[in-house]
């Protein structure tokens, strides 16, 4: 067997202890990345620092890459972040959202829904998250990877780590790690990230809410 960059695979893989070396870094995009033209748009732009929530009943993404990296944030702060990159994605019942602070009134709650009927299908998507948890399985699985080969025969646009000042993007290096999978099927998704890029995303049924009593995706 094969996987995704066309290296062979040995032996099996006991997927509980996969599950804990594998972190299912399968981010899902919300509002910050729907009038992106492609995936590299980001490295126009600081990251805030401010920490967003996302949730799904399911995303099934296609040639998912996973590496590690540490960004540091508007407010000058280092954060370690996994980075993950999925070629083609397709979430269902996908909810975003962020509370951000405001004097004298509390905090405003945003919070961003779609694909409850039509999956949301994402290219190109990128993911900078701190924790994530899911039910996953993995098709087509490589551990310790260069990430470097990894980003040149999967290409998705986007997917880099920061340089050493950890606020701009830069290629991956021979010997830094990597994983890769062929499929990966995701349930019961929750997750908290700092920064999320798409190529292009298609979200059917959108909403986009506001409330002050801080409600948000869980």
């Amino acid at each position: 067997m094969k996987d995704a960059i066309g290296a062979q695979v040995l032996g099996g893989t006991k997927w509980k202890r996969f599950a804990l070396v594998m972190v299912p870094t399968v981010g899902i995009a919300g509002a910050m990345t729907v009038m992106m033209a492609n995936g590299v748009l980001a490295s126009s732009f600081a990251v805030s620092g401010q920490q967003f929530k996302v949730s799904a009943d399911s995303l099934i993404g296609q040639t998912f890459a996973q590496s590690g990296t540490v960004m540091v944030t508007a407010d000058g702060k280092p954060h370690a972040v996994a980075v993950a990159g999925i070629k083609t994605a397709d979430i269902k019942n996908m909810c975003q959202s962020v509370d951000v602070p405001i004097l004298g009134l509390g905090s405003l709650t945003i919070v961003l829904r779609a694909g409850a009927d039509t999956p949301v299908h994402a290219t190109d998507l990128v993911l900078d998250a701190d924790q994530v948890n899911a039910d996953a399985l993995f098709e087509g699985v490589n551990i310790g990877a260069s990430a470097a080969d990894i980003q040149a025969h999967a290409n998705i646009a986007g997917w880099q780590k920061t340089d050493k000042t950890g606020t701009k993007p830069e290629d991956f290096a021979a010997g830094d790690f990597g994983q890769i999978v062929d499929k990966a099927t995701l349930t019961n998704v929750t997750q908290t990230a700092y920064s999320t890029t798409a190529g292009t995303m298609s979200l059917k049924g959108l909403s986009i809410s506001a409330n002050l009593n801080g409600k948000q995706c869980f």
